[in-house]
């Protein structure tokens, strides 16, 4: 898979815009990488769309800056010239598809149909766009048609929301989900760039979904994490179970029998995707400890991040 698709994946969401003024294009640039998604789809639905790219790749050039609404290879030539890293059509129109191939351009053409899946795994592409998405049938019609094609994955646009967001990103064959919700035409009209972080902001944490797990804390031996445990258990009534290497009061408290990380101990946090947490945390410079990393049947279940605080370290969980 083409570098650009795996970071979309790693980014989970992709805005897509539609821009009447490309004074508009920067500081909307700017809203989308302070909330937490450095991606965008511009469209070129306006005649502001190449001006906006242009001025969206040299504001922010790490950006994954993608082209949308392409019918032709000119606009492909112009979206690249213009700065835009991957280039996204409505259907599968086999001239676009084939001059980006031939251009090491990433490219995601629209499919509905079995048939057009077919064609799209002839080309060798492993990531579509799904279009329009709920009114094509949505999640259960996407499930049904892709049910026979296991090395192909979708990015479904159109009807997306905070609403279905993450039923859609739950289901396996999900790379990212194109959405508008956050980046709606009137915001921009209104140049209501605040509004479109916090909008942006709550569209990651939605996805991300952290959520504590439980407190881990140190002790120095058996006979201190069992009176912890005690302590516990008496002033909560929670059920103290054995774990390995420590005991459980209910789901919330882990007793260390010996210290562990963190110098007081770690505060576990749960995600719904603890590969798209990593990468928004790493953006933001936290980083991970990569001996921590534990997995099962080849996918991360946990990690700890490389990061204390009052004591205590940080380990994600997946949910």
């Amino acid at each position: 898979m083409h570098s650009i698709l795996k970071e979309i994946g790693f980014v989970g969401i992709v805005p897509v815009i539609a821009l009447e003024k490309a004074e508009d294009a920067e500081p909307l640039a700017q809203s989308l990488v302070e909330g937490g998604l450095p991606c965008a789809e511009v469209t070129f639905r306006t005649a502001a769309a190449k001006e906006s790219i242009e001025r969206m790749a040299k504001a922010y050039p790490d950006m994954l800056l993608g082209a949308g609404t392409v019918l032709k290879v000119d606009q492909v030539k112009t979206a690249m010239e213009s700065g835009a890293k991957f280039i996204v059509s409505p259907g599968l129109n086999p001239k676009v598809v084939e001059y980006c191939l031939a251009k090491n351009i990433p490219i995601t053409p629209g499919v509905t149909t079995p048939s057009e899946i077919e064609v799209a795994l002839g080309f060798g592409l492993e990531v579509v766009k799904f279009f329009p998405a709920e009114a094509s049938g949505g999640l259960d019609f996407l499930k049904a048609i892709s049910s026979p094609y296991r090395n192909i994955k979708f990015i479904p646009t159109g009807g997306i929301n905070e609403k279905n967001l993450l039923s859609y990103l739950k289901f396996d064959r999900i790379h990212a989900c194109g959405g508008s919700w956050m980046v709606k035409p009137d915001l921009i009209f209104s140049r209501k760039f605040d509004e479109i972080r916090r909008l942006t902001m709550a569209a990651v944490h939605l996805m991300l979904g952290f959520d504590l797990r439980h407190v881990g804390i140190n002790s120095a031996g058996e006979a201190e994490a069992a009176k912890m445990a005690d302590q516990l258990q008496n002033i909560f009534g929670l059920p103290v179970t054995d774990g390995y290497g420590s005991l459980f009061v209910g789901t919330q408290f882990e007793i260390l029998q010996k210290p562990s990380r963190g110098t007081k101990g770690h505060i576990a946090i749960a995600t719904n995707s603890i590969e798209r947490a990593i990468a928004h945390l790493g953006r933001r410079q936290i980083g991970i400890r990569p001996e921590t990393k534990q997995e099962k049947d080849g996918i991360l279940q946990t990690v700890y991040l490389d990061l204390e605080v009052g004591g205590f370290a940080f380990r994600l969980v997946q949910a």
